[in-house]
Parts: structure tokens; sequence; C-alpha cells
């Protein structure tokens, strides 16, 4: 019997002939996305629900949905899938992270053009019946700075567009290599730099808690007077209250923004402020775009639901279903390696070398990989996928080595992840015991015996008596409950390690008392 899909928002007419050349029967209703409850009365029919952003899908309609295999998204955002309920139900869930790039960056083009130009204002002044030729007295943007703050996708485009206009483009990026930036054709600068030198600052990178106000009140104190501030990837990466007082002060010279803090903007700080164009989230909105994202999953759900193919997958490698239950818990513990490694590391990745002794080398590594590079991106770049994190740390510059050794050691299967810096290397080992349960075995050369826990805390110090003592009596004072305590040292009054699983949240109040004990180089608090 042939798969059947239910396109349930408006889809191009162009994926549901892909649907239909390649076999599988497609059901296109468009006004379902609004109607919850008889989208939940008929998903129960379908193996594949390709949606856009109107559908939401619930745990009720994914408990309704006794037959689906695949959620196709047309577009990046995720956010309107509920991805923990997919998982557990063993859905797969799409998305087309590259479709809208070209549109977005253009979007950001345009924008910038706009606001050195004025043009919003100058045409309804001009509409009105006023004719302010004096007015309206902008700037070239021939020779001037741009300063892109993230340069992955959508931000080496507009790079590459910029350069193409004859500006100087610098970039802040923790990802971004000296040879990619070289590529690119831009200079890679610490953040203090581009605020001071840039003439045009455009954002695009994903939101995260390091991005969030990445352009804060303190950091537009920074800025060059009169910058111009472009914001076209996603509201919370600038202070918009702090924007608005450095728009009346002067300190800024106009802001173009496209997305906001609070969407649907209905109101906001930015409104009404001379030489402020704003647009609602209109980055992915053109033609091209969404045809492109349309066919691009009607492509990928296809090959899934015909010939077990998975591709930008956001919840699950690319594997077949018979080498899952093999790869599962290895999965699990190399995206966790990698997510130790990447909370530890804020500097710029330049190689990530991962090694597979024993009975692993023999899985299909690819997968475990991409997992572990994926776990390692994340803490930075909240939308890498474990599909997506081989091709995002391609695009910054970032070498991924694998080496397989079939000959086991202490264990009958380790996986050892390590990342190298311009300032430092660091390694990671871990393995799968029989219970299926991963667990970090080596930190840096010091044997440990640790599981990952949802929240944990990390700390290096010297090996001296009473750091345990002082230690365990902070958390106890912070009402922090201590799950498991697991250490190591090299040797005796050697480099030391704590891993600690504690219930809860680790306070900043807390981090700072235990960074203060003497014989402490690093305290941080880990979430897995």
């Amino acid at each position: 019997m042939a798969p059947r899909v239910l396109i349930s928002d408006a889809l191009s007419p162009a994926a549901v002939q892909i649907f239909k050349d390649r076999g599988v029967e497609v059901d296109f209703q468009p006004a379902l996305g609004k109607d919850k409850d008889k989208l939940a009365e008929i998903i129960g029919d379908y193996d594949g629900l390709a949606i856009r952003s109107a559908t939401k899908v619930t745990p009720k309609i994914l408990a309704n949905a006794k037959r689906l295999k695949v959620v196709g998204r047309a577009g990046i955002g995720v956010d309107n899938v509920d991805i923990p309920a997919a998982t557990a139900k063993g859905v797969i869930v799409m998305n087309t992270p590259f479709g809208n790039s070209i549109t977005t960056a253009e979007h950001a083009i345009a924008m910038m053009f706009a606001l050195a130009r004025e043009i919003p204002a100058a045409d309804a002044s001009t509409q009105a019946g006023k004719w302010e030729k004096n007015r309206f007295m902008g700037v070239e943007l021939t020779a001037k700075t741009l300063g892109v703050i993230g340069c992955g996708n959508i931000g080496s485009i507009v790079a590459d567009r910029a350069l193409g206009l004859k500006m100087k483009v610098i970039a802040f990026d923790p990802f971004l290599s000296p040879e990619r930036a070289l590529d690119l054709g831009v200079e890679k600068v610490e953040l203090d730099e581009l605020l001071a030198r840039a003439d045009v600052i455009t954002l695009h990178t994903p939101l995260t808690e390091k991005t969030k106000n990445v352009l804060s009140a303190e950091a537009i104190a920074k800025t060059k007077k009169g910058v111009r501030i472009v914001n076209c990837a996603r509201g919370g990466l600038v202070d918009e209250a702090a924007l608005a007082e450095a728009l009346q002060s002067g300190q800024v010279g106009g802001a173009a923004f496209d997305v906001f803090i609070t969407e649907p903007a209905t109101e906001n700080p930015l409104f009404g402020l001379p030489n402020v164009i704003c647009t609602p989230h209109l980055g992915a909105s053109t033609t091209e775009a969404q045809e492109n994202v349309a066919l691009q999953v009607a492509e990928q759900m296809s090959d899934y639901l015909l010939r077990g193919a998975i591709s930008n997958a956001v919840n699950f490698p690319s594997i077949t279903a018979e080498e899952a239950p093999k790869l599962k818990p290895f999965i699990e513990l190399a995206e966790k390696l990698g997510s130790f490694a990447g909370q530890l590391t804020d500097t710029d990745i330049k190689t990530v070398r991962i090694t597979y002794d024993g009975a692993v080398a023999s899985l299909k590594i690819k997968a475990l990989t991409s997992a572990a590079v994926a776990g390692l991106l994340r803490p930075a770049l909240q939308d890498v996928n474990v599909v997506s994190a081989p091709s995002v740390a391609k695009e910054r510059g970032i070498v991924v080595e694998e080496t397989t050794r079939e000959v086991a050691g202490d264990y009958e299967s380790l996986v050892t992840l390590t990342v190298v810096t311009d300032k430092m290397e660091r390694s990671v080992s871990g393995t799968v015991f029989a219970d299926g349960r991963p667990r970090i075995v080596d930190i840096k050369g010091i044997k440990v015996d640790a599981e990952f826990a949802p929240s944990m805390l990390y700390v290096t110090n010297e090996d001296k008596p009473g750091f345990v003592g002082r230690f365990a009596s902070l958390l106890g004072d912070a009402g922090l409950n201590i799950a498991t305590f697991a250490l190591g040292r090299d040797r005796q009054g050697g480099d030391a390690i704590a891993l600690v699983e504690v219930d809860g949240k680790v306070p900043a109040e807390l981090l700072d008392k235990v960074q203060q004990i003497p014989s402490v180089k690093q305290a941080k608090p880990l979430v897995f």
C-alpha cells in the first residue's frame, strides 16, 4: 500500500506533484492547520504530515497519529512541533534549514539600503504631498565597514553581497576559523573591535544563552557614534529598550528590524522613533524561498517513506531502522560527550578528533560523529541537528577527524572526543555499559566514572587536602543536594577533577564561591 501524506498548510502545488510523481498518496487540505480538532480526528490515517507554521503538532495530535512516521516542516523553525513528544512516538521530524538563506540575506541587504537612504520615511513624506529634499540626507555604503555578528550560512551570504557593494566586512563569530574568514574575504575580529569599527552592524546568529542581548546597553555604548543596526535574525539579540534610548541620544543613527522579542509585535519600544524601519518578520517571505522549502520537504519525506532515507532530521541521525537499536545508546553517548566539550569551550574550535575503539568501531560511525559534532556546536548554535552538524562544521572551517581501532582496551567500546583550539586541547572519553547508559570514564587523561545527569557541576583543581570538604560544604550551604560525586586525579598533589550531579540549577553566586576556593582552577555548570 502506498504511503499517505497529509498537507495541512498552504504549500506550493509543485510539492503536491512531487509526492504524486514519487508514488506517495497526498491529501492537500491547507485549512486544516487552523482546525486542530479536525486534524486530530483524521491524522490517524496518514504516514506523513507536511506543514508550515500554522499547524501545531501537539501531544494530542501525536497521540492520535497511529500510522505517522514523519513530520516535514517546510522552513527552518520547528517551534510548532513538540519534538520530545514526536521522538517518544518514534516520529521523525524534518525541516529544510537552508531553503530560506538567500532570501533572508537579501532582506538584510535591502534593510541596510533602506536605512542608509531613509527610503520608507522619504516615500511617506513624498506621497503625503511634501517635497522635503533637504530633510533626507543619506549615506553611501561604498567603503563603509559592515560588522557581521554570526558568519554562518546566512551571515556569509550577506558578507559576500556586501563585498560586492565594495564595503569592508569584519565578522565576529567564535566558530569562524581564520581559513574560512580568508575564503569569505572578511576580517575576523573580536566583538569589542567590531563594535568600535563598524558603520553598520547586522546580526545573523541564533538566539542562545550566549547570544541573548549580544547588543546590550553596554555593547551599544561601545559602538561608533551614529552606527546603524540591522536585525533580520532573531528577536532578543538586541536589548530593544537600550537601543531605543541610544537612538534618541544619537549614539545609534538608525535601526532596521524584521524580528522582535515579542511577536506578533503590535507595540514595541522602537516603534515611532525616527530612522527606524520595521517589517513583520519577512525574512523568508519570497515566492522563491517558499517554493524551495516546499520542494525540499516533499523530496525528503518521499525519500524517507519510500526508501527509509533520513535527511535534515532534527531529532534523529541519518540511519536505517535496522541499525537504530545498536546505535541508539552510542548516539546518546557521542552527543553528550560533544555537549560536555561544547559547554566548556569558549574559544574558536579548529579541529575535532573522534576515536572509536573496540566494538563501536564496526558501527555506522558517521551517525555517531554527526551526533558528537551536533552536541559540541549546539551550546553556541541552537539550530544545529545531527544531520546538519557536519555541513555546519565544514562551512565554519572546523576540521572533523575520525579514527577507528577495532582492538579494545579497558572497555569493550570506547569513544574519545578531542577538541583543539588555538589555546588548548581537551579530550573526554566515554562508554556504554550493559545497562545501556552512557558514562564518562576519562577527562583530560584523568580517570573518572560518572553518568551524565540533567544538572552537573564540573570543577578542576589542584589535588590538595581540604578541597572536598569546603566544596561539599558550599553546596550544602546553598541548599543544593548532591546526587552523585565523581573524583579523579592524575597523580598525588597534581591536577584533579570533580564531576558532581546536583538536584536543580547551579546558582551563579555558588559558582563564584567555589571559584574562590584557593585550589580551584575552573568551575562550570553543565546541563544535559
